[in-house]
């Protein structure tokens, strides 16, 4: 009998992509559908990195690159961690340049977990939830064994240190970390990324002398909410430890560039960072050519179009806010980061819509939203944890839409029986 491989067919499919292709099936069969499941900012790349690649592809950049990038590219990107993060001892060896964010999470968790036939090697991935769909199935795949870390909206969605020191044994390997956070739109403060810090450092010690942190900080530029961003991996005590992973999907609105990076200090950073150059040249081998020509221009001239996105993100979250406040049953934390809204629904699970679809999950209110009021969220049962009772919603999309799209939200809620 012919069949796929287990690993793929057991693997689950990502329910925001899911969520975002109906949305745009149905908006070209001309229904007036309102998309907010995509954490895709809805400006233009600035002009001054489209013109760096076209220029670059018009000299005849169209050959293979090196497998980690180029080396004005690693460069700028060494920079950018020194500079931006204060990563020590991150030089272009440090860096490796990948196909987007999710790429780099994919070679790096390749690159650091041998599942269970290694028997002697740590395989748990500690994993603060509700998080990113893609976190636990690409840890598994790659043979991890994925320790959720139950959080709550009363904590801002928050681990506590003393959760992380309850979680962590000899078998723990990884714990992830994303700050500024998809989907809950929260950030952890500077002192709490130092407590957890203390956490790691001591079980790296006594229990856990395998465990390493992978911080993905894809978000970093996206705050307004009073909390400054703070890299875990600029901590001297664990910062060879951490692997920190970045790109220029979000901030620089570029996701179909598709250009995403890593860095991770000292002797094990350099030897990590080799072994993704190894892996990646087995799959990918470089990014499009002439996209490293932007990596410099976005990182180094752009500072103040990512301001400008970055107010308007933070003026739309201010909408999104009063706008969910005036829906009755929807509970919702304040977003200090990203572009993300995560109001609690289950108020109103147990009703039925005005099509007499019932509601009993937060998929199911998603589904009937779509259905009926030609609304794409997110259900939240794949973030995890108490995401079973959430919905995400993306405000990265004009005020306008914000507006039209919470009449219709309303008009939803006000009309489940």
């Amino acid at each position: 009998m012919l069949r796929v491989a287990r690993r793929v067919a057991t693997l689950v499919p990502s329910v925001t992509v899911a969520f975002t292709n109906r949305a745009k099936a149905m908006r070209d069969r001309g229904l007036d559908v309102l998309g907010f499941a995509a954490g895709e900012p809805d400006f233009d790349t600035p002009e001054v990195i489209k013109r760096a690649a076209i220029d670059s592809l018009l000299k005849g950049n169209t050959k293979y690159m090196p497998t980690l990038g180029d080396a004005a590219s690693r460069a700028a990107v060494a920079r950018k961690f020194t500079r931006d993060n204060s990563i020590p001892d991150c030089t272009p060896d440090h860096v490796a340049i990948s196909a987007g964010g999710k790429h780099s999470l994919f070679v790096a968790l390749h690159c650091l977990l041998d599942g269970s036939e290694a028997g002697d090697v740590p395989r748990d991935v500690l994993l603060p939830v509700p998080t990113w769909v893609s976190y636990a199935p690409i840890a598994e795949l790659a043979g991890g064994r994925v320790v959720p870390i139950p959080t709550t909206a009363q904590s801002d969605f928050r681990m506590t240190p003393d959760q992380l020191r309850a979680a962590i044994t000899p078998s723990s390997r990884l714990l992830i970390l994303n700050s500024p956070s998809n989907p809950c739109g929260t950030m952890y403060t500077p002192d709490d990324l130092r407590a957890l810090a203390e956490v790691v450092a001591q079980a790296a010690r006594t229990v856990a002398p395998h465990l390493l942190v992978l911080s993905d900080e894809i978000y970093e530029k996206i705050v307004f909410g009073g909390i400054d961003h703070f890299s875990i991996g600029s901590i001297h005590e664990i910062a060879q430890r951490v692997i920190t992973i970045n790109g220029l999907s979000k901030a620089y609105s570029m996701t179909g560039w598709r250009i995403g990076f890593t860095a991770c200090s000292g002797e094990f950073g350099r030897e990590f960072i080799k072994a993704m150059g190894t892996l990646q040249g087995q799959m990918s081998t470089n990014n499009t050519s002439f996209t490293y020509a932007a990596i410099p221009v976005a990182l180094e001239s752009c500072d103040a179009d990512v301001r400008r996105m970055r107010d308007a993100f933070a003026h739309r979250a201010t909408i999104l806010e009063r706008r969910l406040a005036g829906i009755p049953g929807l509970r919702s934390v304040k977003a200090t980061g990203a572009f993300y809204a995560f109001p609690d629904v289950s108020a109103h699970f147990g009703k039925s819509s005005k099509g007499g679809r019932p509601i009993n999950s937060a998929l199911e209110f998603c589904e009937a939203l779509l259905a009926e009021n030609l609304v794409a969220l997110v259900p939240g049962e794949d973030f995890g944890g108490c995401g079973k009772n959430h919905i995400r919603i993306s405000f990265a999309c004009s005020d306008e839409q914000i507006d039209k799209g919470m009449d219709r939200l309303g008009d939803f809620v006000n009309s489940l029986k």
